[in-house]
């Protein structure tokens, strides 16, 4: 049962990441990617992750989203009505699928039954799933943390620059 609906949850996913580039309104491709948000909450709880999922529902399918779109409303955009270049369509598709062929042969090669980690279901168990995320992203991943704070900050200063209209 539990097979069928990770099936079920996955087919929706790959059909609004789908939806997502090929919307041509973007407060549709918008409203597929929160869709999108939540079937990867739904993954993130089937593998006994909670915390993960309601982080995703919360920060992306929340936040992130809600700040996507006040930016669609406040640039205008309107639905696309170019012609898409096929030349370009053709070579996405082309890194597409050499992309796929390429993750495909790595799993295959690798051993897939030691990607456990370190950590067992029991010590997970008895620690928590938030203070083994905290004490990781602290001490082992303190550098990444803060690198990626300061390319956030870069990026609101960037768009901030780039709506504010000129005198």
């Amino acid at each position: 049962m539990e097979s069928i609906f990770f099936f079920v949850v996955a087919a929706v996913a790959v059909i609004c990441s789908l939806l997502v580039i090929t919307c041509k309104n973007p407060i549709n491709s918008a409203l597929s990617l929160v869709m999108t948000f939540f079937c990867l909450a739904t993954f993130y709880v089937m593998l006994d992750a909670p915390f993960m999922a309601v982080t995703q529902v919360i920060v992306y399918a929340g936040a992130i989203m809600v700040l996507i779109i006040f930016v669609i409303m406040l640039l205008n955009v309107k639905a696309e009505t170019v012609k898409p270049n096929t030349h370009a369509v053709l070579a996405g598709s082309a890194i597409g699928i050499f992309s796929m062929f390429l993750t495909v042969w790595f799993l295959l090669k690798g051993s897939l039954t030691g990607a456990t980690g370190s950590m067992s279901p029991q010590s997970i168990a008895k620690t928590g799933h938030i203070e083994i995320i905290g004490k990781a992203l602290f001490t082992d991943f303190l550098l990444p943390f803060e690198v990626t704070s300061i390319l956030l900050l870069v990026a609101i200063i960037g768009a901030v620059i780039l709506a504010k209209k000129r005198i």
